[in-house]
């Protein structure tokens, strides 16, 4: 497991394949903007490929890290996807957010072709990318999960098999039902305790202590309270993934109420000009009034 293919190098994949390169990799990338993989090539002593097919060829890994399921299946399939490139037995890992009946599909594409298919979301954000340090969820069989969690490594902190495939696209859409919640959850005390005339971080130094302690309370209650909203994943990435989520519910009968209803003040941030701000701009909409 030396050779690897990485496509999409946007602000998740370029720092992703960059960890690759420099633990000791053979990386060849492809990017629709191929300035961008000439770029990379260039800073990470890689290669690049004006095709996924090309990408692909010879690699015993393919990792993927595109936008959503259409821009997954338009690197993945056709006679330049990576399917065309990919050799048998070798590995093809999608770290796009999309949605578990795709990871399904090209799981069975995979195994028709005497190939391998793992879907692996991840959590963590630009900033857990650039570290190192991202969570990956993955759905798959065991004994190539195997093969693949030491690769993975490189920029990951944890990863976890969930199941079989589309189980990891899953658990991210649990994840971000989790984060919804809580980042409104904050939003709200926040908002509350700024006008009751708290310090705030006074507050965050003793409640993060306990039960409401969160890695989101930590990182953004600075950012929340100045009313900065550039620093990590935005508004419209996140209504994207919550439509999965949605999607998957009514297929297993789950009930999301509160998280239709952060979803909607999602929708009022985009409709103010905050589409691309990041999701802890939920306390925006409490500031106003």
């Amino acid at each position: 497991m030396k050779k690897v293919g990485f496509i999409g190098l946007g602000v998740m994949g370029y720092p992703m394949a960059g960890h690759l390169a420099k633990a000791g990799f053979e990386v060849c990338v492809y990017n629709r903007t191929t300035e961008k993989a000439q770029q990379w090539a260039a800073e990470f002593d890689g290669s690049f490929a004006l095709t996924p097919k090309e990408a692909s060829l010879d690699a015993d890994i393919v990792f993927a890290c595109v936008g959503n399921d259409n821009d997954v299946r338009q690197v993945a399939l056709g006679e330049d996807g990576i399917f065309a490139g990919l050799k048998a037995d070798a590995i093809f890992v999608d770290h796009t957010t999309a949605s578990a009946e795709l990871a399904r599909e090209l799981n069975k594409i995979a195994l028709a072709q005497n190939k391998h298919f793992i879907d692996a979301p991840v959590s963590g954000g630009q900033a857990g990318a650039e570290n190192g340090q991202l969570t990956v969820m993955c759905g798959g069989e065991q004994h190539i999960f195997a093969l693949v969690q030491p690769v993975m490594a490189a920029f990951a902190k944890f990863s976890q098999l969930m199941g079989e495939a589309g189980y990891g696209q899953i658990a991210k859409m649990a994840n971000q039902i989790c984060i919804a919640g809580v980042v409104q959850g904050l939003s709200e005390a926040f908002n509350f305790a700024e006008r009751a005339g708290l310090d705030a971080d006074k507050l965050v130094a003793t409640i993060s202590k306990g039960a409401a302690g969160s890695w989101q309370m930590e990182n953004r209650y600075k950012t929340m309270f100045a009313g900065e909203y550039d620093f990590g994943f935005a508004v419209d990435w996140m209504r994207k993934d919550l439509a999965i989520a949605f999607a998957e519910a009514q297929k297993n009968g789950s009930e999301l109420p509160m998280t239709k209803m952060v979803d909607g003040f999602y929708q009022q941030i985009q409709e103010n000009g905050g589409s691309r701000w990041d999701t802890s701009s939920l306390i925006s909409l409490l500031k106003q009034n």
